[in-house]
Parts: C-alpha cells; structure tokens; sequence
C-alpha cells in the first residue's frame, strides 16, 4: 500500500484558536493562478487597484456577507489576482464540532466559491497569524491597504 506523506500541520501547537481574537488570513489559489483580478490604474494620475473578475466578485460577496456575521467581522480585505488577505475578528468563543471557527471560516468560505463556480481553485489549508496587539494590527491594515500598490514585489506575484 503506498503511504502518503504526512503534511506539516502549521498552526501554532499551543495556542487555542477557538479564542475570541483577531488573525491575519491568506487563501491562496492553486498552483498561484490569477483568477480573482489583475492590478489596473497604474498610471502617473492613478493609484493601482485590484479590478475584480467574476469569481472575485462572487469572493467578494461572500467576505461582505461574512462580515455580517454576529460573530466574526472581516473589518479589512484585499482579493488579489491570486490571493486573498483578511483580517478576521472572533468576536466570541465558539468552535465548529472541535474544530476552530477561522478553520470553519475558511473552509466554508472555500466551499461556497467552489459550489457557485463548479470547480475548486484553493490551495489547500491558509496562512494565519494571529494579531497580538494595536500596532501590529495597524501594521497589517496598512499591509492589506497596500498590497495592489506592491504587487510586482509581492511573493505571490507571478510573472
């Protein structure tokens, strides 16, 4: 029987994700094909911004109904051509049958796009990082504000 090999699990071993908190969110897309948009407007007048396509529009609907949440507040976003960068807020103590409510989150919000769409785009699992204090959510405000703007240097960047 060929064995399959073992994924790194990559969150933080001690820290219980089932708190009330704000993380940093990225979803990439697989294989980092840039479906969601492309990067238009920069020109000398004109300041570069993400000019979403359909599927990012149907992204975009999902984070907006999200936001709407009792629980959860998406206060800042960005969906990039290839990726998408969140901050998401627990706003109370919940779990999803043992599972951490940013995994549910993400999973779910996977799930929706795949369905209205008819095909899966994910990379699988997200990067989180969870936000510690004021400043460093600052910091990541202005990261995500910014992020068209640096699209050339970003890591995601593709061509």
């Amino acid at each position: 029987m060929k064995e399959f090999p073992t994924r790194k699990n990559i969150r933080l071993k001690e820290y219980d994700y089932s708190r009330a908190g704000a993380y940093f969110v990225t979803i990439c897309i697989k294989d980092g094909h840039e479906m969601l948009g492309e990067i238009v407007g920069a020109t000398v007048l004109g300041r570069p911004h993400v000019q979403l396509s359909e599927i990012g529009r149907v992204l975009d609907s999902a984070i907006v109904y999200y936001h709407k949440s009792s629980n959860i507040q998406i206060p800042n976003y960005v969906i990039m051509p290839n990726h998408i960068h969140m901050i998401v807020m627990l706003l109370a103590e919940t779990g999803d049958r043992g599972r951490s409510p940013l995994q549910h989150i993400v999973r779910n919000l996977k799930s929706y796009i795949t369905k209205q769409i008819g095909f899966s785009i994910w990379q699988k699992s997200f990067h989180d990082h969870i936000i510690r204090d004021k400043s460093e959510y600052h910091r990541i405000w202005q990261y995500i504000d910014e992020n068209p703007i640096r699209w050339q240097e970003d890591e995601y960047y593709t061509k």
